[in-house]
C-alpha cells in the first residue's frame, strides 16, 4: 500500500448540485425583485408605500395561502431560497471558485463556465441586496 495521497477527480453530481444552488438561489431573488417591482408599477405606488402592509405579498398568492394550494408552495419555495441565498451565498461562491480552479484541467468547459457565471452572479446578487432600494425589498418581501 502506497502512503501517497492522491487527487481524486472531480465529482460531476456535486458539480451539477453546485450549480443549481447557486442557480437556484439567484433565480429566486431575481423573481422576488420582479414581484416587487410588478406590484410597484401595477399599484402604481412607490417604495414607500410598499412599505406600508397595504400591498403584501402573500396577496399574490391565488386562491390563498393554505397548505392544499400548489402555488402557495411555490410561494414558499421561492421564499426558501431567497432567505438561504443571502447566508449561503458567499460559501457557494468561494466553493465554485475553489472548484474551477482547483480542477481547470479537468472539470468541461462547460460546467467551468457555469460555476464561475454563478458565482459572479452569486456576487452581484449579494451586493445588490445591501443597495437601499433593494433593502426595501427585502423588508416588503418579509413583511
Amino acid at each position: 500500500m502506497s502512503s501517497v495521497a492522491h487527487d481524486a477527480p472531480y465529482s460531476r453530481p456535486l458539480v451539477r448540485v453546485l450549480i443549481a444552488a447557486q442557480f437556484a438561489t439567484v433565480g429566486a431573488f431575481l423573481t422576488v425583485l420582479l414581484l416587487y417591482l410588478g406590484r410597484m408599477a401595477v399599484a402604481g405606488v412607490g417604495p414607500a408605500e410598499m412599505l406600508t402592509g397595504a400591498y403584501d405579498p402573500k396577496e399574490l398568492i391565488p386562491f390563498g395561502t393554505h397548505g392544499a394550494n400548489p402555488l402557495f408552495w411555490l410561494y414558499a419555495l421561492v421564499s426558501v431560497l431567497y432567505l438561504v441565498g443571502a447566508v449561503l451565498g458567499p460559501p457557494l461562491a468561494l466553493v465554485a471558485l475553489a472548484l474551477a480552479a482547483r480542477e481547470h484541467g479537468t472539470v468541461p468547459r462547460t460546467s467551468r463556465t457555469l460555476l464561475l457565471a454563478g458565482a459572479a452572479s452569486t456576487v452581484l446578487v449579494l451586493v445588490a441586496r445591501f443597495t437601499p432600494p433593494l433593502l426595501d425589498m427585502h423588508r416588503w418581501w418579509l413583511d
